[in-house]
């Protein structure tokens, strides 16, 4: 294996919870909300789905479909997608909807695994190449590196900047392509069986870790290290 790629959202990095989120949107607008109504938007603000990176929508809104199934294509498409999500749920002003969005692209609103650092400065002693391979739609790069993280990564391929996304073999081709590698010689990392299961297409092995908090999940990268030394990776 000469290179690895890494998917970002529930695999390096973890989006804070939905309460955090909500606690300082609304702390840096300066707007209060009585702690019952607090707790009651924050879940139902985890219920519609409207952290990206956090749960899944339970249900789209009709007139947010076509939207919501292009959201990761365009940035403009990602934030009404998630705006429009937000927006099912009152608050105390209407400009909090674009707050939380805004909000949750802050290097703040992540928190890397705590063996991330470890497995990628690694990789970087190793000669692996590394690539970041996310469907998004906005740049995660300054995340990167305010957590100290951008130094070991070669390559960001995003959805919205090729206008493909995860599972089609064309981003994780292009990532290939940015490195400069053999898709047989690479290796995907991800948390999402569908999306990042994808590279299998391509040709690329697939390790799968699972998407949980970050206190709940110490340690679930450090044994890609060892695929790449033994060479032996479990089936996709």
């Amino acid at each position: 294996m000469t290179a690895v790629l890494f998917d970002f959202s529930g695999t390096l990095c973890r989006i804070e919870s939905t309460e955090s989120w909500l606690r300082a949107t609304l702390a840096a607008a300066g707007t209060r909300m009585e702690e019952p109504q607090l707790s009651a938007a924050a879940a139902a603000l985890e219920i519609a789905g409207a952290l990206p990176g956090g749960a899944e929508p339970t249900a789209v809104p009709e007139e947010l479909t076509v939207t919501w199934a292009e959201r990761d294509l365009d940035a403009a498409s990602h934030r009404a997608a998630f705006t429009g999500l937000s927006r099912q749920v009152p608050l105390p002003e209407l400009t909090l909807h674009d707050a939380l969005y805004d909000r949750h692209m802050t290097p703040a609103a992540w928190t890397p695994y705590p063996d991330a650092a470890q497995v990628l400065g690694e990789l970087r002693e190793r000669g692996v190449a590394v690539g970041v391979v996310s469907n998004i739609g906005w740049d995660l790069r300054p995340v990167f590196r305010e957590h100290g993280l951008d130094t070991y990564v070669d390559a960001y391929v995003l959805s919205y900047e090729h206008g493909v996304r995860k599972p089609d073999p064309r981003l994780f081709a292009a990532a290939c392509a940015e490195l400069g590698v053999e898709p047989e010689h690479t290796l995907m990392v991800g948390d999402n069986r569908v999306a990042d299961g994808g590279a299998a297409g391509l040709g690329c092995r697939v390790h799968f870790v699972d998407h949980l908090p970050v206190a709940e999940r110490p340690d679930a990268l450090l044994p890609v290290l060892d695929l790449l030394k033994n060479a032996e990776l479990p089936p996709v």
